[in-house]
Formats: structure tokens, C-alpha cells, sequence
């Protein structure tokens, strides 16, 4: 016969698991939020210098995303021939500006709000997919906003910035992006290259962009702040 005490013993076996795993758990979450601190502290391109003029960008944020804003044309890239105002619900939103951000496809469409946001909808974007969109508002004339920072970029820079983002796009046999309608009346979805986990995320691509035009930017920024103290408010 199981004596008392290890009967106790043996019921109090599948509590210790669960209690280890958390533990696990929120350590390795710890450790993730402290890696993206450090990350994001440490600089790349450590001596770029905006310049006194150039062609102005926004890096804008809703709090947990990130995203960059750019004029829809200029001398130095042209972005007409890739998206189109037949992308959106009501072309007349069709704009000076447009803000592009990429992320896990099932996240965007699913979340609108943060109120649809469901414990297997995160789980499916932390662990990995290789489901990904570009997501992107046409602007009119964009102004400075406390999530909104203002950026000057020199020509050469802009042109690095804008190609990087364009090979984001999946694109078919005419050179479009591939849409599909978003949220609203002037926002759109787009066919998107790469894979999104907790280790390449949306602001994590926020980022990437920006250091390979050559911005002062963290080495790696998977969160939203990460990527915005390096863009104080100034305007």
C-alpha cells in the first residue's frame, strides 16, 4: 500500500512540471526582452549624419508596429508603377505618401484591433511563417505626429531605403505587386518575401530597411521602441 506521503508526492508531480515550465518560460521571455533592449541600444552606422536636406521619410509606429512613410514620387524612385489606385477600396484615397510595413499575413488580416487578437493568432507569428504581406496606407501630405518622426535622407541614401523595400514585394510577370484590399478604403495588402518570427519581426524589418540605406539605427529592433528612439520627436 502507497504510503500518504509519497501518494502526496506523486499527485504533486504533474504541479511541479507546470510550475517548471513557466518558469521556463517567463525566463526565456526575460531573456528575449532583454536581448531586444540590448539590441536595439547598440548602433549601426554609427556615423551617419542626417543631412541639413534631402528627401524627408517618416518612421511611424502605432505602438507595436512599425512602419516607414515615403513619398509615392520623386526623382529618385517612383512607386506608381508597382502600386496603383485600383489596389484599394476607394482609389480616390490614392495619395502623395505611402506607408509600408511587412509583417505575418494571418496577424494583419486577422487583427485589425488589438481587441481580435487571440492567444493562437500570436503563437503562430512568434514561432515562424513563411506567410508574409506587405501592408501599406496611402497618406495625403503627412505631418509630424508623437508617432510619426520626421527623417532626412540624401538622395543616395533614399534610393538605397526604396530598393530595399521594393524587393520586399512579391511581384508578378508584369511587375506589379500582388494586392489585396485591407482594412479600409485606403489601405492594401500585398504578397511579401521572407519569414516572420519573434526573431525577424515587422519592426525588426522597420530596422533592417533603415540600415541598409545607411540610417543610425539599432543592430536588431524586434520592438516598436527599439526602433523609435533612435527618431526623437522634434517638430
Amino acid at each position: 500500500m502507497m504510503s500518504p506521503k509519497n501518494e502526496t508526492g506523486t499527485r504533486s508531480a504533474p504541479g511541479r512540471v507546470i510550475r517548471a515550465l513557466i518558469g521556463w518560460l517567463l525566463l526565456a521571455i526575460g531573456l528575449y526582452f532583454a536581448a531586444a533592449l540590448a539590441g536595439s541600444l547598440v548602433a549601426a552606422n554609427p556615423g551617419w549624419r542626417e543631412p541639413e536636406n534631402g528627401i524627408t521619410i517618416w518612421v511611424e509606429t502605432n505602438g507595436v508596429h512599425t512602419g516607414i512613410v515615403m513619398p509615392m514620387a520623386n526623382d529618385v524612385a517612383d512607386w506608381r508603377d508597382m502600386l496603383r489606385p485600383s489596389d484599394i477600396r476607394d482609389p480616390r484615397y490614392y495619395s502623395t505618401h505611402v506607408l509600408i510595413a511587412w509583417g505575418e499575413a494571418r496577424f494583419y488580416r486577422e487583427t485589425e484591433t488589438w481587441a481580435d487578437l487571440t492567444p493562437a493568432i500570436a503563437w503562430n507569428a512568434a514561432t515562424g511563417s513563411d506567410e508574409t504581406l506587405m501592408h501599406v496606407d496611402f497618406l495625403y501630405r503627412p505631418g509630424p505626429q508623437p508617432y510619426r518622426r520626421r527623417v532626412t535622407l540624401t538622395n543616395e541614401q533614399y534610393f538605397r531605403l526604396a530598393a530595399a523595400v521594393r524587393a520586399q514585394f512579391e511581384t508578378g510577370p508584369d511587375g506589379r505587386a500582388v494586392p489585396s484590399f485591407g482594412y479600409g478604403p485606403a489601405d492594401a495588402f500585398y504578397a511579401a518575401h521572407g519569414r516572420y518570427s519573434a526573431l525577424n519581426t515587422c519592426n525588426s524589418w522597420t530596422g533592417r530597411m533603415l540600415r541598409e540605406a545607411g540610417v543610425r539605427v539599432g543592430i536588431w529592433t524586434p520592438i516598436a521602441g527599439g526602433v523609435m528612439r533612435w527618431f526623437p520627436p522634434r517638430d
